[in-house]
Order: structure tokens, then C-alpha cells, then sequence
């Protein structure tokens, strides 16, 4: 029987959703946007036994990529990323100021997150989907046999990524959701980024953006 490990926490001044995945029978595990709290997430997978296969990004603003380095000095883990962000990684001291918090090192991915890659563990693998708006390289993790989509800034509970920074483009947001998102089953639970659990079913029905679909 297999056995996984899930668990989603807040970190950092925005509160990102960060998420550890891991197979308690290999003790491996990713983990999706490490905005922050580098610390937490090292000491929870010690505790857990696991060893840290990959760092996943889901966009590279600081609150989703600025603990990621930290995190592969921590565990060896390579950072995949998808290129069209590499402009917005390199704007990490503008994106500190934003916020008024100190610069994160950043540095070059170890690997794209391409379109229709597989990434994640042997026996809880997810597909890559491609869904620019937020940022040029927003990407959505969609975990099919768990029925699950990791949304990063894309889709939120009853709400979509803002589209008024650097890379961000309403039209094209909208166009992701409506061909890649919207496609999948409404049983698909959605994590975004941000705030809480919903369904593709549920904001295809009451998200006030889709309304017209």
C-alpha cells in the first residue's frame, strides 16, 4: 500500500501555500513554491525522513521562489522553473522593495517547467501545464490520478492572479483558465497559491471572472 504525505502551510509576509509531497516508502518528497520559511520546511522534512527530490515554482515572484535557492543549499534538491520567468527572477531586488522585506539570493533553475513535462516523484508524478497571465512563466501542476491541481497564482477560491505586475496580462489569465484549466473534470480539487481549497467544478459554476463562459 502506498503511502503519501501531504501537507500544505502558509509562509512568508503573503502567506504562499507551500506544499511537501512525499512517498513515506522511498522517503522522497518535492516541495512547490518555497516562498519562505526555508527553515520549517527543512526541519518538517527531517522529521518526515525524506529526502528532497525536486523544488517546483510554480511563477517567480519573491513570495513563491525567494526560499528556493536556500532550499537546495539545504538539500541538494535541483529548482525547476519555467524559462519565460527568468526576466522576473532576475527582478528580485524590485520585488523585495515591493514588499519592504530583504533581497532572497536567487539563482539561475536547474530545469525548465516546459509545457506537458512530467515532473514529481515515481509514484506521484504531475503534468506540467503552461498558463500565462499572472506572469509569462505561470505554470498549474496537475497531479491527475490524486485529481489535483497545484494552481499557483492562476486560480484562485472564487478569484484569478492579478495582472497588473511585471509579465502579467488579463486577457491571457483569463484565455489559460478558460483552455487548460476549465478543461479539466469539476471533481479536480484546485490549491491555489493563496487562501483556500476549491474545485475546478466550483469556479467554473461562481468564480465572478468566468461568468461569461
Amino acid at each position: 500500500m502506498m503511502s503519501m504525505i501531504f501537507e500544505t502551510f502558509p509562509v512568508g509576509p503573503l502567506a504562499c501555500n507551500c506544499t511537501l509531497l512525499g512517498d513515506e516508502q522511498a522517503h522522497e518528497a518535492i516541495v512547490i513554491d518555497p516562498g519562505d520559511e526555508v527553515d520549517r520546511i527543512h526541519r518538517r522534512l527531517t522529521e518526515l525522513g525524506l529526502q528532497l527530490k525536486q523544488i517546483l515554482v510554480t511563477h517567480a515572484h519573491i513570495d513563491h521562489v525567494g526560499g528556493a535557492l536556500k532550499l537546495k543549499r539545504l538539500t541538494g534538491a535541483p529548482i525547476f522553473l519555467n524559462e519565460n520567468d527568468l526576466p522576473l527572477l532576475k527582478m528580485m531586488a524590485e520585488q523585495a522593495e515591493w514588499l519592504g522585506i530583504a533581497t532572497p539570493e536567487t539563482a539561475p533553475p536547474d530545469g525548465t517547467l516546459a509545457d506537458g513535462a512530467t515532473v514529481g516523484l515515481e509514484h506521484y508524478s504531475a503534468q506540467v501545464l503552461h498558463t500565462p497571465g499572472h506572469t509569462q512563466g505561470s505554470i498549474c501542476l496537475h497531479f491527475v490520478p490524486l485529481k489535483l491541481l497545484i494552481a499557483g497564482d492562476t486560480l484562485f477560491a472564487g478569484g484569478i492572479g492579478r495582472t497588473d505586475l511585471p509579465g502579467g496580462n488579463f486577457e491571457q489569465i483569463i484565455d489559460s483558465i478558460q483552455s487548460r484549466l476549465l478543461a479539466l473534470p469539476d471533481e479536480t480539487r484546485v490549491l491555489p497559491g493563496h487562501g483556500p481549497v476549491t474545485t475546478i467544478g466550483a469556479e467554473r459554476k461562481s468564480n465572478p471572472f468566468l461568468r461569461t463562459m
